[in-house]
């Protein structure tokens, strides 16, 4: 490394380096700044509710992952009981059901969506979604099984309401490899086709992997230079956007924070850092929608990613319960109620 021999050099390098300096700090301020605290300390007792859905939650794994089990293009049949699973639940809770096929590989698959028409505001839509796939070699559980699960509790406790916006809940197919980030994936095809309409989507919150929380210290890892800023105990629920998407990862967290007593974290970062779009938000970007994920952070956290062992007893159910209820107030507060 050269030394500045000069005055005038040394000054110059050491402004340079300041300004470096500030420039970093401002860019960390901007990804990791968020509105409001993370709940610290003991949970409060589950609530009745809460206790349902946690047992609702087990129901739908037990299925999902349970009996089904793997579930992809290369198992047409799991896929396809997947799918009449989710379709079910939806009819049941009085939803009209609405499905987007298209062919891959010679097999027939389908997004599968469900909602409630806005009342004021019937044109712009918000949308929560998670994967009904999983990868070759794994049930599925968590991944995102968990995601699945809480989609439709969600769908179940906001069936009664009448939001401003339109609603939608959408299960999507071929998130996982060989389709991951590419256009056979279920949700880069909605988002297109919602693209080509016209579509106003205002918001989209993706549900990757619910179900896995410790209180362990060091269980909790995350890619540089995150783990510089973020906790090493791996019992938050996390709310992930590209900087794009900023303002929707800040307004989400904050209504969680706000109504729910459970640790959160929230990060708005390049698209291009690791994990940072992995999941069906990805598809949203590509159409120019904001989109965030919420996620229990995966392989950063959860040993049984992608794995046979992924099975429905690795869940956390009554955490993850917790998540669902206070994701009931995220979604209220992107859509709106009736009159607002």
């Amino acid at each position: 490394m050269l030394i500045p021999r000069t005055r005038r050099t040394c000054f110059w390098f050491c402004a340079r380096i300041g300004l470096l300096v500030v420039f970093l700090a401002g860019a960390v301020v901007y990804a990791v700044g968020m509105p409001g605290r993370s709940h610290r300390g003991a949970l409060p007792p589950l609530s009745n509710e809460e206790r349902s859905v946690a047992s609702r939650l087990r129901d739908h794994l037990t299925v999902l992952a349970g009996r089904i089990g793997e579930r992809n293009i290369w198992l047409p049949e799991e896929l396809e009981a997947a799918a009449k699973h989710i379709e079910s639940c939806f009819a049941e809770l009085g939803y009209k059901v609405a499905v987007q096929q298209y062919d891959v590989a010679g097999v027939t698959v389908r997004n599968i969506e469900a909602g409630r028409r806005g009342t004021s505001l019937p044109h712009e839509i918000v949308i929560v979604g998670a994967h009904y796939d999983s990868v070759q070699g794994s049930p599925g559980a968590n991944d995102n099984g968990s995601g699945v699960a809480g989609m439709l509790e969600l769908a179940r406790l906001l069936a009664e309401w009448r939001p401003a916006r339109t609603i939608r809940f959408v299960a999507f197919v071929n998130e996982e490899p060989p389709f991951f980030q590419t256009e056979r994936m279920g949700s880069f095809i909605y988002a297109t086709r919602a693209k080509k309409r016209d579509e106003d989507i205002k918001a989209m919150v993706s549900l990757e992997m619910l179900g896995c929380f410790s209180d362990e210290e060091g269980s909790q890892h995350y890619p540089f230079p995150f783990g510089l800023f973020y906790p090493h105990t791996g019992n938050f629920i996390g709310f992930v956007g590209n900087l794009s998407s900023r303002r929707l990862v800040r307004r989400a967290l904050r209504a969680f924070r706000t109504h729910t007593r459970f640790p959160s974290e929230g990060c708005a970062a390049p698209g291009w850092i690791t994990g940072i779009g992995w999941s069906d938000h990805w598809g949203f970007w590509q159409a120019g929608y904001p989109a965030i994920m919420v996620t229990d952070t995966a392989f950063f956290r959860y040993g049984h990613y992608h794995m046979l062992s992924d099975t429905p007893d690795k869940i956390d159910y009554e955490r993850a319960a917790r998540v669902v209820v206070g994701l009931t107030h995220v979604m209220r507060d992107l859509a709106g109620n009736a009159g607002e």
